[in-house]
């Protein structure tokens, strides 16, 4: 028969220690749960005339669903037909590409991505919507991401987890209008909401915490992504700029 002897000083080790395992096994549940938002992408232009309902869309959901991080994406191939976009750029061109690898084989306008595991056509709302919903209950978080826009430039914090990632940084523009004077949409004036200007990779991020600095890209806002290999969001965050006074 053993017999355990109790000191003075060994309940507060052991109370230390429970105490200490327990906070780490919370800390690590917190890092795995987190909520973050869903990433709808849309590859639209202001020359496609089968663009304008799901831009409305997409306004829509950056006016009342903070759960969703909505980014328009303007292509450069409609350039040619009638009316040049001001807010499209090669970078656009690009990212739709390699979802095309993946989905279709071919780029076209509308076509909304969401969380970069499906894709829809843009102005179907019925199948966006189940789309959002299904990566709401089914996505992937593979870490926290927090961000800070700071002097000019952006302090990203990504917590541990599992698997690796690029990070991305994407600037865009809350909101345009614009007076169209050419091409299929000749004669309306179109609104535009979170308009990307920009997307640039600033680091890789491997399981481990991670801390990033980078240099502001081009827009009024910013968010960072996590992308996985295979162009699956794994996490995702909007940039917090400390000098804006806080939303009423």
């Amino acid at each position: 028969m053993s017999v355990v002897i109790w000191s003075q000083d060994m309940l507060p080790r052991s109370i230390t220690a429970i105490v200490a395992s327990a906070t780490a096994l919370l800390t690590s549940h917190a890092f795995a749960a987190a909520p973050r938002p869903v990433v709808v992408e849309l590859f639209t232009s202001q020359g496609c005339s089968s663009c304008p309902p799901a831009d409305r869309f997409l306004s829509e959901l950056s006016e009342s669903r903070t759960d969703v991080l909505p980014l328009a994406f303007h292509v450069t191939y409609w350039n040619q037909l009638g009316w040049k976009d001001p807010f499209s750029f090669d970078g656009a061109d690009a990212r739709q590409a390699r979802y095309a690898q993946r989905f279709r084989d071919f780029e076209y306008t509308p076509e909304m991505v969401i969380d970069g595991k499906a894709e829809v056509v843009g102005s179907n709302r019925t199948a966006a919507s189940a789309a959002i919903d299904h990566a709401k209950s089914a996505g992937v978080t593979a870490a926290t991401v927090s961000a800070t826009r700071v002097d000019g430039g952006v302090s990203v914090s990504i917590g541990p987890g599992t698997g690796r990632a690029h990070v991305l940084l994407v600037g865009y523009d809350a909101r345009h209008v614009t007076a169209i004077g050419r091409g299929e949409n000749a004669g309306h004036t179109l609104t535009e909401s979170n308009v990307v200007r920009s997307i640039a990779a600033i680091g890789q991020w491997s399981g481990t915490a991670l801390m990033l600095r980078a240099d502001a890209v081009a827009g009024e806002h910013q968010v960072v992504l996590l992308e996985d290999n295979d162009g699956a969001i794994v996490g995702a965050a909007r940039v917090v700029d400390t000098s804006e006074a806080p939303a009423r």
